[in-house]
């Protein structure tokens, strides 16, 4: 996803799947050797200077370049000249965003509480955690779900299918504690930033640490309940 000339929302994550078993993509992006920085100053300037810490004044120097190519290299937004753009605050806007949710995720009450163990996804946020009943279990953690196009679907649905060491037959890549609750679309871990857009192709991407936390607490037959919309969609 490109941060210059391009507006609207964020779109978040690389790797999902698509169809039933097999269809994900979950690699890593090889590391790319950091472009020269630009002197140019970006429309949201002062927004990621404060994100970043910087002095906020709305001008770019070539300290405040090298902060943000950092961070845009660190989620593959591209390109990463240390431009203070859309993609790049979008980014940080949502992360700003998850972290005022606290441990309290299911403030408005949109997933259930009436089902005992359930796994829940906020698609708006790009959030997930596992609750039981009222009782949060497990998260907030931060997700990357289906890109424009490839819309992790949205409603209640059931795990029907798990596998520790699920491997794509269409992308030949490996998808670590894939758990299907929905046709192809799957919980599974993948190697890079959860920010890094822009998106699944229809998966819950999660990192290592919390995919093989949702396989611990996770079994067929429980729930999963999706809801809001991704930015960018």
């Amino acid at each position: 996803m490109r941060d210059i000339g391009r507006r609207g929302a964020v779109a978040l994550g690389v790797a999902g799947l698509v169809a039933p078993l097999t269809l994900a993509i979950g690699a890593a992006a090889p590391a790319q050797a950091a472009p020269s920085c630009t002197s140019s100053t970006g429309p949201y300037q002062k927004q990621v200077e404060k994100f970043l810490g910087r002095p906020v004044d709305g001008k770019q120097s070539s300290a405040d370049c090298k902060a943000i190519q950092a961070f845009q290299t660190r989620h593959g937004i591209t390109p990463n000249i240390g431009y203070a753009g859309p993609v790049t605050w979008g980014v940080m806007d949502l992360m700003n965003k998850q972290k005022a949710v606290g441990k309290n995720p299911n403030k408005a009450g949109k997933c259930p509480v009436n089902k005992g163990r359930i796994a829940c996804v906020d698609l708006t946020l790009q959030l997930s955690w596992i609750q039981d009943g009222k009782k949060l279990v497990y998260g907030p953690v931060p997700v990357r779900t289906g890109r424009d196009g490839y819309e992790t679907r949205t409603g209640l649905k059931k795990i029907y299918w798990r596998d520790i060491d699920h491997v794509s037959s269409l992308y030949h890549v490996a998808m670590p504690y894939s758990q299907f609750f929905d046709g192809g679309q799957a919980f599974h871990s993948v190697g890079v930033s959860m920010w890094n857009p822009p998106g699944s192709h229809g998966c819950v991407n999660m990192t290592k640490t919390d995919a093989k936390k949702y396989w611990s607490l996770l079994k067929n037959g429980d729930d999963v309940f999706v809801y809001g919309r991704k930015p960018g969609t």
